[in-house]
C-alpha cells in the first residue's frame, strides 16, 4: 500500500458514521450485510449510507456484492490488512517489545479471519 492510497483509507475512517459502518461489517463476518440492514441498525437514512458506503469502496476498506435485487456489503479484510501493515511498517525501531502487543492482536485477528472464510 503506498501513502495516498493510506491517506483516502484513513480519510475515509475518520467520520463517526463511516467508521460505524466499517466495524460494523468487520463484525458480520464475510458475508455481510444488506443495506438495509445497516442503515436499520446504525440508525442512517439510506441516501446518507449510500454516499458513506461509496467512500468506503473507493478506499479500498470494503466490498459490494450483488445478492438478487439487494446488494450486500462487506468488510475488505485484504484492505484492512494492508492498512494496518502499512502503519506498522518500520514499527518499534528494533525495540520488539514496543510492538508485541500489536503483533498479537494482529495474530488473533488472522486466526479469526481466517476461521471465518472457511465456513
Amino acid at each position: 500500500m503506498d501513502q495516498s492510497t493510506a491517506l483516502a483509507a484513513l480519510a475515509a475512517l475518520s467520520h463517526e458514521t463511516r467508521l460505524s459502518v466499517f466495524r460494523l461489517l468487520v463484525t458480520a463476518g464475510p458475508h455481510g450485510m444488506a443495506a438495509g440492514s445497516i442503515a436499520g441498525k446504525l440508525d442512517v437514512l439510506p441516501n446518507t449510507l449510500s454516499a458513506h458506503l461509496a467512500q468506503l469502496d473507493r478506499a479500498g476498506l470494503i466490498v459490494a456484492n450483488r445478492d438478487g435485487r439487494s446488494i450486500r456489503y462487506g468488510a475488505d479484510y485484504a484492505g484492512m490488512r494492508d492498512l494496518m501493515a502499512f502503519l506498522m511498517r518500520d514499527c518499534c525501531g528494533g525495540n520488539a517489545e514496543i510492538c508485541a502487543p500489536l503483533v498479537a492482536i494482529a495474530a488473533e485477528c488472522d486466526a479469526c479471519c481466517d476461521e471465518a472464510m472457511t465456513q
